[in-house]
């Protein structure tokens, strides 16, 4: 009887998180809050939105706040300064206890109109949906050059493919989630360690929109260091490159002993300098040498360097404000 009441019962609708990072929006968050309020408006589930203060300057606080004080389904999160877009990002999925989690921007280049696709793909099983910026067809810009040349050595050096034009713009279900909170790295790439996880994904094309206002945070040095993160967290490629030059020096160490030797098997040393080929010997063999063992160091340091990362991703100001 119990589970035929069970069965009988109406299935509760699935409740959805948003995390929004922000990073001296003022004025600019208000309207995207409005856009997103359109686009869920009618839709029959619990939504509740997180927004991520990154140690923003300027008087994106008071907007929050007020937004706050108008809505209850409003979550602030205050970080105690900036530490960077992942971090924020890191601190809302962290703080939601949702059936499914939306990450998207604040400056309102992710279209909220997607929202509703992205629900009905995680009705359908999808545990991430990925939304893919699709470029306009435009003159090629610098942006555009440096992000294909890092998405295509990424994908070469590491054993994680990545998917181009893949922001961080994306739907997780409560099991992805889950999986990216078992894994505390400090030096954090999203997008890499969602596609490590492996789970049932799907990817949503979508044309970027113009920010409402403001320009982008995201300066080049930015871009670098995540590039860096990315490359150094999910590959050792570079490690192995100096266990490769290790193993060159010896290559020419071997060369210039068969090389002399030959002129001592022909009796020729009236061309060898006195000392030149001792010397040359001895510089390449213990050049090769510590090469080979720099770069197998190297290695379990960075084996090492993947696995104790112990210093907090972010630290909070304020832990809750409605």
């Amino acid at each position: 009887m119990v589970e035929l009441i069970l069965m009988l019962a109406p299935k509760s609708e699935p409740t959805i998180d948003l995390v929004i990072p922000v990073f001296n929006e003022a004025g600019v968050v208000e309207q995207t809050y409005s856009k997103i309020c359109e686009s869920i408006h009618g839709l029959p589930y619990t939504f509740h939105i997180f927004f991520v203060d990154d140690g923003s300057t300027d008087a994106t606080a008071e907007s929050l706040a007020a937004l706050a004080r108008q809505e209850k389904n409003i979550t602030i999160l205050t970080l105690a300064r900036n530490f960077g877009h992942q971090a924020a990002l890191t601190a809302g999925l962290d703080a939601s206890r949702a059936d499914f989690v939306i990450s998207m921007d604040a400056d309102g280049q992710h279209p909220p109109e997607l929202i509703p696709q992205i629900i009905e793909l995680f009705l359908q099983g999808y545990d991430i949906i990925q939304a893919q910026r699709i470029e306009e067809e435009q003159a090629v810009s610098f942006k555009q050059v440096t992000s294909s040349t890092f998405y295509s050595l990424i994908n070469r050096i590491s054993g994680t493919q990545m998917t181009a034009g893949a922001a961080d713009f994306r739907g997780l279900s409560r099991q992805a989630v889950d999986a990216l909170k078992a894994m505390p790295e400090y030096h954090r790439f999203l997008r890499g360690m969602i596609a490590w996880i492996g789970y049932r994904s799907v990817i949503l094309p979508y044309h970027e929109v113009k920010r409402v206002a403001g320009k982008s945070k995201y300066s080049l040095g930015k871009m670098f260091r995540l590039a860096m993160d990315a490359i150094f967290s999910f590959s050792l490629v570079p490690l192995y490159i100096g266990l490769s030059a290790g193993g060159i020096f010896f290559c020419l160490a071997a060369l210039e002993m068969i090389y002399v030797l030959s002129f001592w098997v022909t009796g020729d040393t009236s061309n060898l300098a006195p000392g030149w080929s001792s010397l040359m010997f001895v510089i390449l063999i213990v050049s090769g040498m510590l090469m080979v063992l720099l770069g197998f160091i190297g290695i379990y340091i960075g084996y090492i360097f993947q696995e104790v990362k112990r210093r907090p991703v972010y630290l909070l100001k304020k832990d809750d404000q409605k």
